[in-house]
């Protein structure tokens, strides 16, 4: 009750008892006094919402009067409430109905009069079915039902029967609430899930037919579509976490600058903006005003709110998912939902690449193996066999020619299949390069950056012989000094080095000079950074995965300075001064 006036009101209906003018002269002092000689009048200032603090009345009256009080307050609730109530009697008439129901549009009011007349109809089946009365708190169970009204609209109802003193249900209670916005974001998580698992699921035919680069081109393509067509979303950096370094390295942009990526943030609550943050603490941050917020760091041009999420996987950060508006309060709650559960599919997508990139970095390994073993007792009956024949065919120079020839070529093969098993350690048929100082290649600087010993200096002996001026460095520290110092026609580096990786060493060389050209090089595709795709976006020459024949370095050489090696050459040929092929 309203307690704000000077006076405490009281409502006084003279009655029979009651002298009126005596009750007048004993509260009027001390209250606000409303005097009614008829209790129509009376009932209609309580139901016009006059408040009270107290109702004087003959015992007669009073009874009337409480049940006006009560009218008014459950009528003040069901008003009040945000869902439409209503009665439905059996034959389809809506008896009462509070003021949100009937607001509901037209369209929605005739469906819930529908609804009730099949919920009562099916009370009345159940009830009537039943050989023996069902208690009474089981016959008076609600239905839920649900159902829509045009493209958008969704409502949901409770609907219970009203079983009369003979047992009889012949009205039901409708309950209705507007369920379009859950809906909506039910059917927004649901789309999300499904894109999720479309991210994941890498059809072992498709996939094994790709390179680790398609591989993740693949995934990075599916997650900007996803990441716009369904949170519409078109600013994002996504940056996975190097345990060693406990730096996020940028690996899919999308719609930032770059020198959004040249900020290096590590995975510190402080000193590291809003993803280091993310990243150390595990919890998700909405920016809704970033030139306010003090843990902002360059991203977007102009940008005025952020969203980052963490990526997990089994409970680890793994990285974080950066999303970036020029909208001040573009973010809320939902799509800081939705972003942790898509955030969820990326890190496992992510992992799945890694491993099926290490188990084939093993797996090849013991293929390999497993061939020589193979191969080595029939490859040793063939040279027993040819040696025999050679000491049978005394004399026919010629034949006893052709048998050495076999014998040569099996052990050909047997160093082959040696260098294989060598697996990334090695560079195939580097033995064949001839020294040619007149080379296209002559006088180029090139620098080979790799922590295996063999790599660098069958590399170093390749280009050396024809006439480059080689550097070499066994970490990514001394490949950066290089760079910087010595004006290099050509990078080769390894992407798994000690203090850099493949991408840093490719960005140090952009730094130096915008078309410097670089070739990347790993073991069996292994890329733990993502190194190849993101130096592909930006102008990576080239690809090798180790075991390479030198071949394919020297064609990946060609293409990358712009040389030209012999007119006869075929793919992956050198042609030498004198028109043979090496």
């Amino acid at each position: 009750m309203d307690m704000s006036s000077e006076k405490p009101r009281v409502l006084i209906l003279s009655g029979e008892v009651t002298e009126v003018e005596d009750v007048v002269g004993v509260l009027g002092n001390c209250f606000s006094l409303d005097v009614f000689d008829r209790v129509d009048d009376a009932l209609r200032a309580l139901k016009g919402g006059e408040n009270y603090h107290a109702i004087f009345a003959d015992v007669g009256d009073f009874l009337p009067l409480e049940r006006a009080l009560v009218e008014q307050q459950a009528n003040m609730v069901l008003n009040t409430i945000g869902e439409g109530v209503c009665v439905v009697d059996d034959v389809g008439k809506c008896v009462w109905a509070n003021e949100r129901m009937l607001g509901f549009p037209a369209s929605v009011y005739d469906r819930i009069k529908q609804l009730c007349c099949s919920a009562l109809e099916m009370f009345v089946k159940q009830s009537s079915r039943s050989a023996k009365p069902e208690p009474i708190e089981h016959r008076r169970r609600s239905r839920k039902f649900g159902f829509q009204v045009g493209e958008a609209d969704y409502y949901e109802a409770f609907i219970s029967p009203v079983i009369g003193d003979d047992g009889v249900v012949k009205q039901v209670v409708a309950v209705v609430w507007d369920a379009s916005s859950g809906r909506r974001l039910q059917q927004k998580i649901d789309a999300i899930d499904a894109a999720g698992r479309e991210l994941v699921r890498l059809e072992a035919d498709n996939i094994g037919k790709m390179s680790v680069p398609d591989r993740l081109k693949l995934l990075e393509d599916k997650i900007i579509r996803f990441t716009s067509d369904l949170m519409h979303f078109d600013h994002f950096i996504i940056r996975l976490l190097n345990k060693k370094s406990n730096q996020l390295e940028p690996v899919i942009t999308v719609g930032l600058p770059s020198e959004a990526l040249e900020v290096d943030l590590y995975a510190e609550p402080e000193g590291n903006g809003i993803s280091g943050w993310v990243a150390a603490t595990g919890r998700s941050y909405i920016a809704h005003d970033v030139e306010k917020d003090p843990r902002y760091v360059l991203g977007l041009d102009h940008a005025k709110s952020s969203l980052t999420v963490p990526l997990r996987l089994h409970d680890k950060i793994i990285g974080v998912f950066n999303v970036e508006s020029q909208t001040s309060g573009a973010f809320c709650e939902d799509d800081r939902q939705f972003l942790e559960i898509f955030g969820r599919y990326i890190a496992i997508a992510l992992n799945i690449l890694d491993l099926l990139v290490v188990e084939r970095f093993t797996a090849t390994g013991r293929i390999a193996e497993g061939v020589v073993r193979e191969m080595s007792e029939p490859l040793n009956d063939i040279v027993t066999e040819a040696q025999t024949l050679i000491e049978e065919f005394i004399g026919n120079d010629e034949l006893r020619h052709r048998l050495g020839s076999i014998v040569d070529n099996v052990e050909k093969m047997r160093g082959t299949l040696r260098q294989v098993t060598e697996g990334p350690n090695t560079i195939l048929d580097a033995e064949k390069v001839q020294g040619d100082a007149d080379s296209p290649f002559a006088g180029k600087r090139v620098l080979v950056a790799d922590d295996e010993g063999n790599i660098r200096k069958t590399i170093d002996d390749v280009l050396t012989k024809l006439g480059c001026n080689v550097f070499v460095s066994k970490d990514g520290h001394e490949a950066v000094n290089i760079i910087d110092s010595q004006g290099l026609d050509l990078v080769i580096s390894d992407i798994r080095m000690p203090h850099r990786n493949g991408y840093e060493i490719f960005a140090a060389a952009q730094r130096v000079r915008q078309d410097l050209p670089v070739i990347l090089m790993t073991g069996f595709g292994y890329d733990p950074h993502h190194s190849i795709v993101r130096a592909s976006q930006e102008g990576l020459a080239a690809v090798l995965y180790k075991p390479f024949k030198i071949d394919q370095l020297l064609e990946e050489v060609q293409k990358a300075t712009g040389t030209v090696v012999g007119e006869r050459g075929g793919q992956g040929e050198r042609v030498d001064k004198k028109g043979e092929t090496a």
